[in-house]
């Protein structure tokens, strides 16, 4: 199984329009090569180089296996609560420096997830246990640059 993004290449730079402060849409994704006996995907989209350690952007589950990806700026009916306190998508926002690396992992599932709207990564993780058939990893990079004069 494959994911990737007509925004960005795996291991380069996600644009400044899907950031926190840009205008904190998610980017468009692509899956291909799904598992046969695929019933549905979630996807987890994190950064480990955040100062006070992995800090979420994304958690959606359910998402229909019928689907070839997901559009730009989509709003999804079942997603877990992310670093910011909000359940949507929160683009990349580190403080300035070193560029931080964004994974996005998409993961097929041969069931759909019993979960509560705005559930953390851990029971997300949970859930899934013992029903992944596939993952599959794109990995974006930001960088804030200093604006100070």
């Amino acid at each position: 199984m494959k994911i990737d993004s007509s925004a960005f290449k795996n291991g380069e730079f996600i644009p400044e329009k899907y950031s926190y402060e840009g205008t904190n849409v998610s980017p468009p994704l692509a899956f291909h090569s799904v598992p046969k006996g695929t019933k549905s995907f979630a996807l987890i989209v994190d950064d480990p180089d955040a100062p006070m350690g992995t800090f979420v952007h994304w958690l959606a589950w359910n998402i229909p296996a019928e689907i070839k990806g997901l559009p730009e700026g989509v709003v999804l009916a079942e997603q877990g609560k992310n670093g910011y306190k909000n359940v949507r998508y929160g683009g990349p926002c580190p403080p300035p420096g070193a560029p931080h690396r964004y994974f996005f992992k998409l993961y097929a599932l041969d069931s759909l997830l019993t979960l509560p709207q705005g559930a953390l990564k851990s029971k997300i993780e949970k859930a899934m246990e013992g029903h992944i058939l596939a993952k599959a990893e794109l990995v974006g990079l930001f960088q804030k640059h200093n604006l100070e004069k």
